[in-house]
């Protein structure tokens, strides 16, 4: 048993919500394995994650109850299905929370839940967690909120103006394909007008600008195409200003096996993590290297292609742009270049105010990624 929680109850209880809390990936996933969750030897709630901001960093994650009244076909804990259900009060919950972190254990909270009754009743007990942390226990640090789908905007409001991050997940691309996943959610009721809210109410000027919103696509529980994903998420940057967008490939087995498009998503199992894994790339072009919309190469299907990185497919569709002089191209022309990240490109800015940059190696070190640049530079 861990020794610094006291109560077996709680124990046994977290054991349950804590190994629940893997089918809720928003912040604890990634493009790289040190972004996906693991456990620790305290136990199933300890997540290292990728904050919003980019850093690194622990949680402690569980969800309040997995209790759910939604029909959602992916998730494991719908309403349907014969599971142990329990949940934490939220005075218990605050409590072991603070003393994992009084112990140097964790970093922050994140905290989620089934829908407890209604999204409003859940909402409640989600944000009495925050508040005694904040108020009662006078606790600064990081809090990561989820938000109920169809919860009111005050309950909203309170969430936001208590958490560190919110997330609400907007699951599909559109209603058509909520519509094969959930029959009682309203995808524009329940989902966009709140992600909308959140966006107003976290916008730059506003009361709680800092709070940031983070948000998820469950991909292929619905059949949907890669470009239908990134239309939106490329919506949900731009004019809605998202901090994040994190993608949770959806197994089959876990869910409903009548889900709509399941069986055509996932003919080899293997493809739906490759397909997650194009989606990151394609999030980091769009947010770290000035890649447009229709930047974006898919197949005569709308996918992206799961054997070629979507960078270097850019790269093959537009020969005319390269080779790129080293010396002279703008930081906007060297992100394009496969091999060369941000990183890269900040040093190849730096370098070359001081001396002529005559080779690859005055670079750096010539890698396998930067060997990939070489045929694309001149010197």
């Amino acid at each position: 048993m861990v020794g610094i929680v006291s109560n077996p109850d709680t124990y046994k209880k977290l054991q349950i919500l804590s190994a629940d809390a893997q089918y809720d990936l928003a912040c604890a996933c990634g493009s790289n394995k040190d972004e996906h969750r693991s456990r620790s030897s305290e136990g199933k709630w300890i997540y290292p994650i990728t904050l919003p901001n980019g850093g690194k960093s622990t949680l402690f994650k569980t969800l309040i109850s997995n209790v759910c009244s939604n029909d959602c076909k992916y998730c494991p804990l719908r309403e349907q299905m014969d599971i142990r259900r329990c949940s934490l009060r939220p005075e218990e919950t605050a409590k072991v929370f603070l003393d994992y972190y009084n112990q140097r254990k964790v970093y922050g909270l994140f905290l989620s839940s089934g829908v407890l009754g209604s999204a409003d009743a859940t909402m409640d007990r989600l944000n009495s967690v925050a508040r005694l942390l904040r108020k009662k226990y006078g606790f600064k640090g990081y809090i990561h909120l989820k938000i109920i789908p169809g919860a009111g905007a005050a309950a909203i409001e309170e969430a936001v103006s208590l958490a560190s991050a919110v997330s609400l997940n907007i699951e599909t691309p559109g209603e058509n394909n909520l519509a094969k996943l959930s029959e009682k959610k309203n995808y524009i009721r329940d989902i966009i007008e709140p992600i909308k809210l959140i966006s107003k109410l976290v916008g730059r000027g506003s009361k709680y600008e800092g709070t940031k919103q983070t948000t998820q696509f469950i991909v292929g529980a619905a059949g949907e195409s890669d470009v239908e994903i990134v239309k939106y998420m490329y919506g949900l940057y731009k004019r809605l200003a998202m901090n994040r967008v994190y993608f949770s490939a959806y197994q089959k087995g876990l869910g409903d096996e009548t889900i709509a498009g399941e069986q055509a998503s996932m003919e080899r199992p293997a493809d739906i993590f490759v397909r997650e894994h194009r989606l990151y790339q394609v999030d980091f072009l769009l947010r770290k290297y000035g890649f447009e919309e229709s930047d974006i190469i898919f197949d005569k299907n709308g996918n992206l292609s799961l054997s070629t990185d979507p960078k270097d497919a850019w790269a093959v569709r537009h020969p005319e742009f390269f080779p790129v002089n080293v010396n002279q191209a703008s930081r906007f022309s060297l992100l394009r270049v496969p091999g060369l990240g941000p990183v890269t490109v900040k040093r190849i800015l730096e370098l070359r105010k001081k001396n002529r940059i005559m080779r690859l190696e005055n670079i750096g070190k010539a890698g396998l990624r930067l060997q990939k640049a070489r045929k694309y530079l001149a010197f």
